[in-house]
């Protein structure tokens, strides 16, 4: 009987929280110290010394509200940090202030127009705080009783006594307050608040006069004192919403529910201009404050001459957020023309915005980087294997070099060893091919390939280089 126990329990899967580890899931701020001078190695953050400064100023600017309708251009090579660096951004700025992360490509694949799209991102990206004081009853619950009818039906009547260390009052329960006090679990000596106009009623813990009682409270129970001064108080509440969920509420019949579908469509231009002059409103009233978020789109060089267009206007707008954008390219083609500019990006937007370069890594920066992807990974990895695996970055990319470490780690797991060793790391390289090599490869057999360029290109070779036995021919016949 107990060998079947402990089978049961053996079949038992053990359920952990899921974490899921993204690129750039390691980051938690930009590195800067008090002085708002960077650190070699901090927060996730490895170099870039002089980009993470530029963007620590660029962090104060927007915590001063100064930056509001302008831009910020990150431009360096491939996997330079361009991303992290505004990711870090995001982190520093926390919570409260609106960020939103888009790639330039993604408007061209949702169903509404280019424009459409950028104006609902912006708005994403700019929050409105709004005060409100309300009604509340603040106290500790001293008794609760219900009274049920007889006969079964009908309402439900009850009582409820709460006191403060001044006063102590006995309320009438209607049959909504009493649903509401049951599903919360509210019990005597309880310490709650409850909204005197919406009903909401919110359990803050236990009062510690109670702390002493024989009650079945896990380590989860929170004390605290019983409030001091009225049982019946106004306070202030603040609600942080971005604009763009003012925008589906106001134009959906079931807007808030919008938000969570993401079926939020085109909106009429007409509802934001009456939701603009409303929130206006309530700034001179004092009701409400802007808050201007940052706005993030990675590979602006996917943009077209249109939306290029449309951002100029935009951020000339008088409710604009920060618009922090990055790029690979060099010169390069506008996208919809055939003229070409720096950065794929037109002249006239490059004029408005502060650009920010990164620059490679060196070798001994890509190894503490691995080091930390490593550590985020739960992976355990020799210094031999981490230095080889630092000198593959270099010499590829430092993409590649972080996809090795994980494939690493699951031949390491294989074969039941705790720590990724130099063969292990071999054993990828030569399974999982880079760019160079896969090129190299093509080349060797690019015959066997179907539209091949490099046989196009040697063929076209081919037939351009002159016939040498008529070129020996018209040396003999000169000759003669």
């Amino acid at each position: 009987m107990s060998a079947a126990a402990v089978a049961k329990v053996q079949e038992v899967r053990e359920i952990s929280r899921v974490e899921r580890i993204g690129a750039h899931s390691h980051i938690r701020g930009l590195g800067l110290d008090d002085n708002r001078e960077p650190r070699n190695v901090s927060q996730g953050l490895v170099g870039q010394l002089k980009a993470r400064k530029a963007m620590g100023v660029v962090l104060d600017m927007i915590k001063e509200e100064k930056i509001a309708g302008r831009s910020v251009l990150l431009a360096g090579e491939p996997g330079t940090g361009k991303t992290a660096i505004a990711m870090a951004l995001a982190q520093a700025l926390g919570s409260d202030t609106p960020f939103t992360c888009m790639s330039g490509s993604e408007i061209y694949s949702l169903e509404m127009s280019k424009t459409e799209a950028l104006t609902q991102a912006i708005r994403k990206s700019i929050g409105v705080r709004i005060k409100e004081e309300s009604e509340i009853i603040e106290g500790e619950v001293v008794e609760f009783q219900i009274e049920r009818p007889v006969t079964g039906t009908g309402s439900k009547v009850g009582k409820l006594t709460m006191r403060t260390t001044d006063m102590e009052t006995v309320y009438d329960l209607g049959n909504k307050m009493i649903e509401a006090l049951l599903k919360e679990k509210v019990l005597a000596g309880d310490v709650v608040t409850i909204d005197v106009a919406s009903g909401k009623v919110n359990k803050i813990g236990r009062s510690f006069t109670r702390s002493r009682d024989y009650d079945a409270s896990g380590p989860q129970t929170r004390f605290v004192q019983c409030p001091e001064g009225e049982l019946q108080k106004r306070k202030e509440v603040v609600h942080t919403v971005t604009l763009h969920e003012i925008d589906v509420i106001n134009s959906r019949t079931h807007g808030f529910l919008a938000l969570f579908s993401g079926d939020t469509g085109e909106i009429k231009s007409e509802v934001r201009d009456q939701i603009n002059c409303k929130v206006s409103e309530w700034r001179e009233e004092g009701k409400a404050e802007l808050l201007a978020g940052v706005l993030f789109i990675d590979e602006v060089h996917m943009l077209d001459i249109e939306c290029f267009s449309f951002l100029n206007r935009a951020l000339e707008n008088e409710i604009a957020p920060i618009v922090i954008t990055a790029t690979n390219r060099g010169v390069t083609n506008i996208r919809g023309t055939n003229y070409k500019s720096p950065h794929g990006v037109p002249l006239d937007l490059l004029d408005r915005m502060v650009i920010i370069m990164t620059q490679p890594y060196s070798e001994n920066e890509l190894e503490q980087i691995l080091k930390i992807r490593a550590e985020e990974e739960d992976c355990e990895i020799s210094k031999d294997a981490l230095s080889i695996l630092a000198k593959i970055s270099k010499s590829t990319s430092l993409r590649y070099g972080i996809q090795l470490i994980t494939t690493a780690h699951l031949v390491c797991r294989k074969r039941k060893a705790t720590e990724v060793t130099v063969d292990d790391v071999k054993k990828v390289y030569r399974l999982f091919l880079d760019e160079e090599r896969s090129t190299q490869l093509m080349k060797e057999y690019q015959k066997e390939y179907m539209f091949d360029h490099y046989a196009i290109t040697d063929a076209e070779n081919e037939e351009d280089k002159p016939d040498e036995s008529m070129e020996v021919q018209n040396d003999s016949t000169s000759s003669t």
